[in-house]
């Protein structure tokens, strides 16, 4: 009995975690965190937030990953729609889904 309990605690993590959103480009192994920005809007009823956040190094130093998790675990989106990984620079547009806000946790390492 504990052992099917412990199995359907496992299989809803294991979902739960799967239907975040998450954005996870490049690689965070062996960089150095460089910039660390938490998005957190609320919600309007019946309509989808839309939010860009930017990244530039004055330093000009080259971009090893980015992550931008999705703290809520919403059917948002998060994409880069300019530079990223190889570029000195970022754009990140984050899109929640109808009705919900956007809680997400930006993090740029070089």
């Amino acid at each position: 009995m504990k052992c099917v309990l412990a199995l359907s605690v496992f299989v809803v993590i294991a979902i739960s975690s799967c239907l975040a959103s998450d954005l996870i480009i490049g690689t965070s192994y062996n960089a150095r965190l460089a910039w660390q920005h938490k998005s957190d809007y609320m919600g309007i009823p019946f309509k989808k937030r839309v939010k860009e956040v930017f990244y530039s190094d004055p330093g000009q130093q080259i971009i090893k990953g980015i992550i931008a998790r999705d703290i809520d675990h919403t059917s948002g989106s998060a994409t880069v729609t300019a530079g990223g990984v190889g570029f000195s620079f970022a754009n990140i547009r984050l899109k929640s889904e109808r009705g919900s806000g956007l809680n997400y946790q930006i993090e740029i390492y070089v």
